[in-house]
């Protein structure tokens, strides 16, 4: 989520002066736009070197680290939010990248393309993999190594415990709370764990 309409609305879920982690966290703009915005601190975490560059380029404090190696260097409940945006679809340890980043957090705000959109399940029917804004590459080609849906997270956050604190979808920009699972094709939630 990296347009402009989506990081105003991730920024206004997230508290002012709020401490705040973004893993995967890209280029940094995210950061960047509630550092500028939102007067948070914090740090971004980002495996891809070109993009560590791009960071701190734009003077966002970033750690070249694996996600899948975990987030023990940080102690329980180090930030005020943890941001895991467009970043859960291409972990093999989703589960347990979840579980670390409620730990890390009072908050997780998780976002992900939403697979069970029904243009996807549409394009699914008709025999072939769906390619969208949201899931812009060809299978061949993808990035992502889960498919995620709404309902699927919204189990495991169920199952693992942690509590919802909202979730909803967001297509085009707006928020979708009225069957978020086939209209969004992103879905966005806020965790807390056992901690919070």
């Amino acid at each position: 989520m990296t347009d402009l309409e989506d990081m105003e609305l991730i920024a206004n879920l997230v508290p002012l002066g709020a401490r705040v982690l973004d893993l995967g966290c890209g280029d940094g703009r995210m950061l960047e736009y509630l550092q500028t915005h939102r007067k948070c601190t914090g740090y971004g975490v980002e495996f891809s070197a070109p993009n560590v560059v791009k960071c701190i380029q734009r003077k966002v404090n970033v750690l070249q680290l694996n996600l899948e190696n975990g987030l023990s260097l940080f102690k329980d409940q180090t930030f005020d939010i943890v941001l895991q945006l467009d970043a859960l679809q291409h972990l093999r340890s989703t589960e347990a990248i979840l579980m670390e980043a409620t730990r890390v957090g009072r908050i997780c705000i998780v976002s992900f393309p939403n697979f069970a959109h029904w243009p996807n399940r549409l394009s699914i029917l008709l025999g072939r993999m769906p390619v969208t804004k949201r899931l812009p590459y060809q299978w061949y080609e993808t990035p992502n190594i889960r498919v995620v849906s709404y309902s699927e997270v919204l189990g495991l956050a169920k199952k693992r415990g942690l509590k919802i604190v909202d979730s909803f979808g967001v297509h085009k920009g707006s928020t979708v709370r009225l069957l978020p699972n086939l209209l969004a094709s992103v879905a966005l939630f806020k965790l807390q764990g056992a901690l919070g």
